[in-house]
């Protein structure tokens, strides 16, 4: 039995297995917390095995997990969304007003949306838009956050140059109005993705990552006081180890632990023997930069090393962990303090 959380190391399922919920998000009923996410146990790197349907956990505790099995099971039907070979990834699932249970994939194949619906959390879950895209865009990573009137707006990364906010509509199924842009015209690897926002004392927060595919880079934080900003730039909440590889993972949600004023981050470390420190993160800036800005320079070597890495389809992900720490508060600003042990 586990007693505390211990980021960075390999988290266990109660039968002894890796956990399995990658990209995932965490959702309460009654005093069971319930974390769901990508099944990567078969993603060596070495197929076209990308997502193994979406898998889940229970607990009661937020440190023992119980396998749970499928949300949304994988398909061997090529036609099928959920077919193991589609590059599926980040499950959001949101509540709209009429109780029903409304989950967004992010869809990398046709850069859009896969959106199902379900009348309870646990399902079943039925695929209503195969390819929704926001505002006719190329979609990527997404998070929701909610205004005081419990109004739903998605936050996306798209065409790899943006990111913007919309509101909604109240089935909770598509945007509605016009999109508002928060980072806008910004090339990989500075273009912000891994999508992370929550709301706290009125203040609305945004976090995000660069783009480097599974090697980790730094974070940024931007808060605001209305959901759709203006947001201001706050910097990299990993103050430990700022501007580096954000305690080399990628934030996947940011939890408020029910009844207390306690925020959980939740990161993937996606590649955890690719190890990125400053010179690395240097020389992969430049070589990613370089692409598409010539006042980056690398050198052929250092764009064949990149080419090397597991930026993508090479990583395997099986092995990915979880970096799981407290969201603590300076001022306004939130920050993310290195923790080897930690309890709740």
């Amino acid at each position: 039995m586990n007693s505390s959380i211990r980021p960075g190391q390999v988290y266990l399922d109660e039968n002894g297995k890796r956990i399995q919920a990658h990209g995932g998000y965490i959702f309460v009923d009654g005093d069971t917390f319930y974390w769901y996410g990508e099944n990567k146990e078969k993603t060596t790197g070495k197929d076209k095995m990308w997502t193994y349907g979406i898998r889940y956990y229970s607990s009661k505790d937020f440190y023992n997990w119980k396998d749970e099995g499928y949300l949304i099971e994988p398909s061997n039907d090529k036609k099928n969304v959920m077919f193991y070979e589609r590059r599926i990834d980040r499950p959001h699932i949101i509540k709209n007003k009429s109780g029903e249970y409304i989950c967004w994939i992010k869809y990398n194949d046709s850069a859009s949306f896969a959106i199902f619906k379900a009348d309870s959390f646990k399902g079943p879950y039925t695929c209503i838009n195969e390819k929704y895209q926001a505002f006719g865009k190329k979609c990527g990573d997404f998070d929701f956050n909610y205004d005081d009137n419990g109004d739903i707006y998605l936050f996306v990364e798209t065409d790899h140059e943006d990111l913007i906010s919309a509101k909604l509509n109240e089935e909770g199924t598509a945007c509605i109005g016009e999109p508002v842009y928060h980072y806008q015209g910004i090339k990989p690897p500075f273009t912000r993705e891994g999508v992370t926002c929550f709301k706290r004392n009125g203040k609305y927060y945004l976090l995000t990552s660069g783009m480097s595919g599974y090697i980790p880079n730094p974070s940024e934080v931007a808060v605001a006081d209305n959901i759709q900003g203006p947001y201001k730039s706050l910097g990299d909440p990993h103050v430990d180890e700022p501007g580096v590889s954000s305690y080399n993972s990628q934030l996947s949600c940011i939890f408020k632990y029910p009844g207390k004023d306690i925020y959980v981050s939740i990161a993937d470390r996606w590649v955890p023997e690719f190890v990125v420190d400053e010179k690395v993160h240097d020389k992969l800036t430049r070589a990613i930069a370089s692409t598409y800005d010539k006042k980056y320079k690398a050198t052929i070597k250092e764009k064949l090393w990149m080419m090397s890495t597991p930026l993508m389809g090479k990583a395997n992900t099986s092995i990915a962990n979880y970096v799981i720490l407290p969201l603590e508060f300076e001022g306004e600003m939130p920050v993310i303090h290195w923790h080897e042990q930690w309890q709740i």
